[in-house]
């Protein structure tokens, strides 16, 4: 049974920090995408950062680049995503993603399309003013 749980949202002020945290379980494959995806009011979801757990850069939205830093950490299953300099237009639900990926390519054709075959956390909300 696949599960990913997020945690760390919350309200802060313009030019703040948050860390979100995810901890997934269930999985069995070797290798992974895992990534954090966000959707305001109004707007469709979309990639934030993405990181493939076989190796590589993640890839950032070039709107958060500079800002979030994207970690994952496979000893316990986790994931991570550090934001700084936090700006109004990052309000959002933020949700945790993970899929099986055998390619260092996927991320970045993951940012620009995601697909619809992601296993989804239940979300955390970021809201900035």
């Amino acid at each position: 049974h696949v599960q990913l749980v997020e945690s760390g949202g919350g309200s802060v002020q313009a030019g703040g920090s948050l860390t979100l945290s995810c901890v997934t379980s269930g999985y069995s494959y070797r290798t992974y995408c895992m990534g954090w995806f966000r959707q305001a009011a109004g707007k469709d979801r979309e990639g934030v950062a993405i990181v493939y757990t076989g190796g590589g850069a993640p890839v950032y939205a070039d709107s958060v680049k500079g800002r979030f830093t994207i970690s994952q950490h496979s000893a316990n299953n986790s994931l991570y995503l550090q934001m700084n300099s936090l700006e109004p237009e990052d309000t959002a639900m933020y949700y945790c993603a993970q899929r099986p990926c055998v390619s260092g390519a996927q991320p970045p054709e993951h940012m620009r399309r995601p697909p619809s075959d992601y296993d989804w956390g239940q979300g955390t909300q970021v809201t900035v003013s």
